[in-house]
């Protein structure tokens, strides 16, 4: 039973630490997950660098024939802008890179110490 209570105190204290992991942490300013380029940029300010990408992403949808006899399995391609901002705040806090999907905060990753 004790190790049953000790197992649950531990998973509360760490379940804050798992909501924001995907969240960028600018001064007082935080940037979550979902946030647009513009709202990112106006409260951490320019990053150090911005790296721009497209990629070409393809799914089968099932498509009805006009005369509603059978599905046929269709490929569908669109592209996708993919963006990563790499934020330095200096030599004793970790690189932060947004990842931007169509301009759209998807994924904060950290990466070593800042210079």
């Amino acid at each position: 039973m004790r190790a049953l209570s000790a197992s649950l105190v531990v998973a509360c204290l760490a379940l804050p630490s798992l909501v924001h992991a995907s969240a960028l942490r600018c001064d007082s300013k935080l940037v979550s997950e979902g946030a647009s380029k513009s709202d990112t940029l106006m409260k951490c300010g320019e990053p150090m660098t911005k790296e721009s990408r497209t990629e070409v992403i393809s799914n089968k949808v099932k498509v009805r024939n006009p005369d509603r006899t059978e599905e046929v399995s269709q490929e569908v391609a669109s592209s996708v802008t993919i963006e990563e901002w790499t934020y330095n705040f200096g030599p004793h806090r970790l690189m932060q890179t947004a990842i931007f999907r169509n301009g759209v905060l998807v994924d904060v990753r950290s990466g070593s110490y800042g210079k």
